[in-house]
Formats: structure tokens, sequence, C-alpha cells
């Protein structure tokens, strides 16, 4: 069976929105290396609406990068109702029944099904019990005010099954959940 893998920027007071602004200051080689690995582990993308346009403004361009290639050539499973359409190489939008299109997805043989940012996504199958990893790399930074991955709503135990410093500060901590007796 496939894992659901979240990988999240998160800063150290809990903030996982727009990553894009404040996380580029600790990216070096190390992260750059952890990503591409994390990519090129999946097999399929889960993105939520507003990760997918993100990716989607600046992924389909062509390139000799072989992240963006991968990206770009990737299957992309979009959650949304309001999207009309996921017009991004290879992607399909699900509007509905999304914990039961995901549980199905699960079973299909291949690699880990990657969840990058996408935090409403997350927060919204953390419930169901469907995330199998979660991959937070901890920025040295305090944002104050933003979207948390975790809401007051998340009720989730969870076992630390990795963790790696980098020469930037950041931390990765990879936890695993663990299942309710």
């Amino acid at each position: 069976m496939r894992k659901v893998i979240v990988s999240e920027f998160v800063s150290l007071d809990g903030v996982s929105e727009a990553p894009q602004q404040w996380a580029p200051p600790f990216w070096n080689d190390e992260i750059a290396q952890l990503k591409y690995d994390e990519l090129f582990a999946a097999d399929l993308l889960l993105l939520g609406r507003a990760t997918y346009q993100f990716f989607a403004e600046s992924g389909p361009i062509q390139t000799d990068d072989a992240y963006v290639d991968r990206m770009n050539r990737l299957p992309k499973v979009v959650i949304s109702t309001t999207l009309e359409a996921a017009d991004w190489n290879n992607s399909i939008l699900i509007k509905k029944n999304v914990v039961q299109e995901i549980s199905r997805l699960k079973q299909v043989p291949g690699q880990d099904i990657l969840i990058p940012g996408s935090t409403r996504l997350v927060q919204s199958l953390i419930p169901h019990n469907i995330i199998d990893e979660y991959r937070l790399l901890i920025c040295p930074v305090v944002l104050g005010r933003g979207k948390r991955l975790f809401s007051d709503k998340s009720n989730i135990t969870l076992k630390l099954a990795e963790t790696n410093t980098f020469g930037s500060g950041v931390v990765l901590l990879a936890y695993k959940p663990v299942t309710p007796p």
C-alpha cells in the first residue's frame, strides 16, 4: 500500500502559510537534496487549490532541471470545491468524496503520494487517519501570525520517526501517527 507523505515548511511558532515568503533564506543544498529525493520517491502529487495554483503558475515551463521536469510529468490530484478545471499537465480535479478517493489511490500499487504544502487539505485529512507521515522542516523564524498546519481542531498523537539538522538551522522532524488502541 502506498503512503501519503505530508511535507511542510513550518516556522518555530507553527505557521505553514506562504513559506515562499519566509523560508528561502534557509534553503541550502542539503534541503534541495531532501526535496529532490522526496519528489523522486513519489509518483503522485496531492495538492490543495492554493498550492496547485502556485505550482501551476511556475511549474509548466520547459527546462533542463530534473526537479521541475519531474513536477511537470508527475500525475497531480487537485482537491478543490472552487476550481473549475485543473489544466496543468497530468492534473485531475476531485471535488467530492475526497477521503474515499485518496483511500482508493493508496491501494493502487506505486510509490509515495506526496502532499507538498496544502495546509488546508492536510487539516481536512487529519481526522480521517489517512496521512502516513508528516515531514516538518522547522525554520528558525517566528512569524507571529499566519495559518498553522495543526489547527485548534487537530487531535493526533505522533511518534518521532526521523530527525535531521541542516546547516542553515532548519530541523527536519518526521513523525508517523500513532494508531489509536
